[in-house]
């Protein structure tokens, strides 16, 4: 594909590997790796918060810099060595996650679907998800190895690479929860009540890290949720944020009235229903409360446009539900399609055509 890309607003045509695997938001990490963030918001003519480097986590692109100073590389090459090495590291703790669930077999074929999956290339790309993941599949395990301890250095850094810790907050919460109404055949001691519910209040405070951060070096308390807004300015204009209320602008947006809004509550429903299929509650509660903190923070906060794709990566613990068939036939016929839906999505979403209105 990069053989076949023209010249764009990062590349000239036929750029090298590195060079392609590096453009949209990896452009934005590169900014930020080698001159951190704005101390004042840039604006719009209209006097609106521009899209800027407050929205990219500092994790990834703290790791990637670190590399560059310690070998003396370039950005592009070193960036897509860090997702392929997080990459690796994510299948190998998703093996052991899934393992901890399902059955040996099952739980490999679920790593050939998360090797596989329509959005599989990004993980070699450079964008935060790689690193995101590796501690998202760490964080989950030690969960339900409830090593609560440990969890506090790992939430540190994976709340600081995506945005993810109020939703792992409200997992843990409802974990937590969930281990004091069934303490009579599964007992929950103190000490464990304490740290469980400690590292709860500790992912929530991590979620809004960020946003205290952005607010102390700018001076403005909206600071990362101006930015954030910014992105869906094109499609909707700049408007206030309004919990539950994106996604619905989103399905008039796309599909007009009442289709748009008929389609949203119709994906919610299935989504609802889908999560209660003897398949997934196979996962175990807590990787099921973890689907549904974040599936509802998706729908709490984000806007529906054609980088949703990537935003729902982290619902890979359900590739163990889509494993479980054991048909051959079946097995090679979701891998196929997978593979198709690769390309599909390189086409749609990260080759660059023009005026390209469909980001990654």
């Amino acid at each position: 594909m990069a053989n076949l890309q023209e010249a764009n607003a990062w590349t000239g045509a036929r750029p090298r590997y590195a060079d392609f695997a590096t453009i949209w938001d990896g452009h934005w990490y590169n900014i930020v790796a080698v001159g951190g963030y704005p101390s004042i918001l840039p604006v719009t003519l209209e006097g609106q918060v521009a899209e800027n480097a407050w929205a990219f986590m500092p994790g990834y692109p703290a790791a990637v810099r670190l590399l560059m100073e310690l070998s003396g590389a370039q950005w592009a090459p070193v960036a897509v060595l860090v997702s392929v090495a997080f990459s690796l590291g994510s299948a190998l703790l998703f093996y052991r996650l899934m393992r901890r669930v399902l059955a040996d077999g099952t739980a490999l074929f679920s790593v050939v679907l998360f090797c596989v999956a329509p959005l599989s290339p990004l993980l070699q790309f450079g964008y935060a998800e790689s690193m995101y993941l590796f501690f998202l599949t760490l964080a989950l395990y030690l969960l339900l190895e409830r090593r609560y301890l440990a969890l506090f250095p790992v939430i540190a850094v994976m709340a600081l690479t995506r945005p993810s810790g109020l939703a792992f907050a409200f997992a843990l919460a409802l974990h937590v929860a969930h281990r004091w109404i069934t303490r009579a055949r599964d007992p929950f001691p103190p000490r464990e009540w304490v740290l469980s519910a400690s590292v709860a209040v500790f992912s929530g405070l991590m979620g809004l890290a960020w946003p205290l951060a952005a607010w102390a070096v700018t001076g403005s308390i909206t600071a990362y949720t101006d930015t954030e807004l910014a992105w869906r300015a094109p499609y909707i204009g700049y408007q206030e944020l309004v919990p539950f209320t994106a996604w619905f602008q989103g399905g008039v947006w796309w599909l007009g009235m009442p289709l748009g809004i008929v389609a949203v509550v119709a994906v919610v429903l299935a989504f609802t229903m889908f999560m209660f299929t003897p398949a997934v509650r196979r996962l175990g509660v807590d990787l099921r409360f973890w689907v549904a903190a974040y599936a509802l923070y998706l729908f709490a906060v984000f806007f529906p446009q054609s980088s949703t794709f990537r935003l729902l990566m982290p619902l890979f613990p359900l590739l163990g539900a889509v494993a479980q068939p054991r048909s051959r036939l079946y097995r090679a016929g979701v891998v196929l399609l997978c593979i198709a839906g690769q390309w599909g999505w390189l086409l749609i979403c990260w080759r660059v055509d023009g005026a390209d209105w469909t980001p990654p």
